[in-house]
């Protein structure tokens, strides 16, 4: 009777982790992105045509983020554009809640635009991810010699 409590036990435990595992809400292609910038830091993005951004549109939990281009004026985000599937470029035009100007790079991101529709865009600069730092190396753990 014991060993069925105990199993018993260790499989309620069990569901009830699994369960809790997939209760974690998934993080969206701006998540990742924004998090891998914040563990990392970027380099500063200088003025210039940039074709290697990624631009990233929001609207409540989901995102969606594609390659892109964007130009680089006084250090500020002056247009940007979407890669299309031929090859050619279309610039990003949509009604912003509030007027577009001084769209700063922090970090490697771009200040948060608004539409109308409350939809977030920000242009990201991956290739200015800073690289990876060394880990910690483990001390040897004591010995009886």
């Amino acid at each position: 009777m014991k060993k069925i409590s105990t199993l018993l036990f260790l499989l309620s435990l069990g569901i009830s982790l699994n369960a809790q595992e997939n209760t974690k809400p998934d993080l969206n292609c701006y998540n990742k992105w924004a998090l891998k910038f914040e563990e990392r830091g970027a380099e500063e993005i200088t003025d210039g045509s940039y074709t290697d951004v990624i631009v990233s549109f929001r609207l409540g939990a989901n995102a969606e983020c594609f390659q892109g281009k964007a130009i680089v004026k006084d250090k500020k985000v002056e247009s940007f554009y979407i890669l299309l599937e031929d090859g050619t470029y279309e610039q990003v035009i949509r009604v912003w809640k509030s007027e577009v100007k001084d769209v700063t790079i922090t970090n490697g991101i771009s200040k948060t635009l608004i539409t109308k529709d409350n939809q977030l865009v920000n242009v990201l600069w991956p290739k200015k991810i800073k690289p990876k730092k060394a880990a910690f190396k483990k001390a040897a753990e004591p010995t009886d010699d």
